[in-house]
């Protein structure tokens, strides 16, 4: 087990264990196992301890993966429409953590939207990926369906979020957010069964 992965575990421990105890001396066990993995935490990411108790602090109920959406979407040519992340200056397809209160084709339509100023019909689920903690630097498991998207409307524009955007060849991109590149592989794979 890595790193990363120990300290989801510990957390998720701890936080759930916070939630449910009543006796006081299991809420001082799960809050020193809660300060144990934050001050990892700290260590591993980078971030503030206070700013990563206070993230953790918020997150109320079962403790569960994080879902996020993406969007493939190809051009006539096979071209894959990409972003360029303000975050990390890495590319990626448009994408983001699924709100609340949306499903997952509202989430995406909102995510292409922000971050390509383009509206999109949302198409079959094409994939579902399983990001584990550490493997890319993030804290959480991460789900991330892939959706494959028809433009239907809009201008392609750039965001804050998203300083570049544009339809690429995939197989020129080595700088990938994340494990997006296997993801848009997925989905270049998906559009050209379905355009045979």
């Amino acid at each position: 087990m890595n790193v990363a992965a120990l300290l989801d575990e510990l957390r998720s421990i701890a936080q759930l264990g916070l939630n449910y105890a009543q006796d006081p001396y299991d809420r001082e066990r799960y809050e020193r196992l809660m300060q144990l993995a934050v001050t990892e935490y700290s260590s591993v990411t980078g971030l503030a301890e206070g700013e990563i108790s206070e993230r953790f602090r918020q997150e109320l109920g079962y403790v569960t993966p994080k879902v996020g959406c993406a969007a493939g979407i190809f051009n006539e040519q096979g071209q894959v429409l990409l972003v360029k992340r303000s975050d990390n200056g890495r590319w990626g397809l448009p994408a983001g953590f699924c709100e609340v209160n949306q499903t997952p084709r509202e989430n995406i339509k909102r995510e292409v939207r922000e971050e390509t100023g383009l509206e999109v019909e949302v198409g079959a689920l094409i994939d579902v990926f399983s990001v584990l903690p550490g493997e890319y630097g993030q804290p959480n498991t991460l789900y991330a369906l892939v959706f494959m998207c028809k433009v239907i409307g809009g201008t392609l524009t750039a965001s804050h979020e998203t300083p570049v955007v544009g339809y690429y060849d995939h197989k020129l991109i080595t700088e990938w957010h994340f494990d997006h590149g296997h993801r848009v592989e997925r989905a270049y794979q998906y559009w050209l069964e379905q355009s045979e």
